[in-house]
């Protein structure tokens, strides 16, 4: 989130998303669900912001998709560490897509 727009400014999915990637929310399958929903939808829907990525940037966020839902089919609970993990994922994953602005990828 950028931190001139105060949280309670946003639209209810934006501060959804916000939840899901604050660190300090514990993490849940539904709120994992809910991402890879919500980023299925935006690529259903042809989301204008996603003709804005680079095609390497659009392969990047796919791969963390990959990564968090082969997580979900993988795993039936994780630590703490791989929930922050499994954050980062979606924190990628939907790169582009809101203004949460995630950090680069570690390689």
């Amino acid at each position: 989130m950028t931190s001139d727009q105060p949280l309670q400014d946003l639209h209810p999915t934006q501060k959804r998303i916000h939840r899901i990637l604050d660190p300090d929310h514990p993490l849940c399958r539904e709120d994992v669900v809910w991402m890879l929903e919500y980023i299925k939808k935006k690529v259903a829907d042809e989301d204008p912001a996603l003709l804005d990525l680079s095609q390497p940037r659009l392969l990047q966020n796919f791969r963390f998709f990959a990564e968090a839902a082969m997580s979900l089919i993988h795993r039936r609970h994780c630590s703490d560490q791989e929930a922050d993990r499994l954050r980062e994922w979606l924190r990628q994953a939907t790169y582009g897509l809101h203004n949460v602005n995630p950090r680069e990828p570690k390689p």
